[in-house]
């Protein structure tokens, strides 16, 4: 399935995590090392990142966090505007993603992902198995999905965002939320569900299936379905894990 990327540090341009490594989400895309299910992540990509204005003038109150997004249907080695706006932007929170579509759903720039409703940026590498037989039910889980344009995508992963949002929404901490949405999951179907998300001071992520793996250091964290390059410090994510990445550290703990 999809592949995808979160990072937590000093701020780092878009180009330096998702495009210049050795092994980086864009060569990902289309060689993948660890992928079990397919050979090609090609049917789209995305990147979201968070964004603090600067005062336009001395004394002026520095404006608030914004959580942008790029979003694209196409593969992302094909995209050069891309390219040469991810040299430019930087962030010390960003999460990426390249898709393989599901048979099924679309290829489709709404089906790209990560899905976003500020402050929440969310990724799923997986699939939910009899999509069809527990729709019902997961939309009733959900509940009202007028305010989140990304939870009415037509894919099975805007659900399960849907889900994380509610989960947030009524207290529950970002990797405890995703945590919970595993369970209720897992409760009605088989599948896999690798999600990973961040809020703009912190990474969560869950192991349910598929590869990840997690690098810390004194410049930042990264959480991601493959090393992007040959570094020791990578560590991989043993399967059905929760991890959760903020200013405390690296926590690691059995879902």
């Amino acid at each position: 399935m999809c592949r995808h990327l979160g990072y937590l540090g000093a701020p780092r341009t878009l180009h330096d995590l998702v495009c210049a490594p050795p092994h980086s989400l864009e060569h990902q895309s289309y060689a993948p090392v660890h992928n079990l299910h397919n050979r090609l992540n090609a049917d789209g990509f995305g990147v979201g990142w968070y964004h603090r204005r600067r005062p336009a003038s001395p004394g002026e109150e520095q404006a608030a966090v914004r959580t942008l997004r790029f979003r694209r249907a196409q593969p992302i080695w094909t995209d050069v505007s891309f390219h040469e706006l991810a040299q430019a932007v930087e962030s010390s929170c960003v999460v990426g993603a390249v898709r393989s579509a599901t048979v099924g759903f679309p290829v489709d720039e709404s089906c790209a992902q990560p899905f976003r409703r500020a402050p929440w940026l969310f990724s799923h590498n997986g699939l939910i198995e009899g999509f069809a037989g527990v729709e019902a039910k997961l939309r009733e889980l959900a509940g009202d999905l007028s305010d989140l344009p990304d939870g009415r995508a037509p894919v099975d992963s805007a659900l399960l965002f849907a889900l994380a949002v509610r989960r947030w929404r009524e207290g529950s901490g970002l990797g405890e939320g995703l945590a919970e949405v595993v369970a209720a999951v897992t409760g009605l179907a088989s599948g896999r569900f690798n999600l990973l998300a961040a809020d703009g001071s912190a990474l969560a992520a869950t192991t349910w299936g598929d590869s990840l793996f997690v690098r810390a250091g004194a410049g930042g964290t990264v959480i991601a379905s493959e090393p992007f390059d040959d570094h020791p410090a990578w560590q991989r994510v043993p399967d059905r894990s929760l991890v959760v990445a903020d200013a405390a550290g690296v926590r690691i703990r059995d879902l």
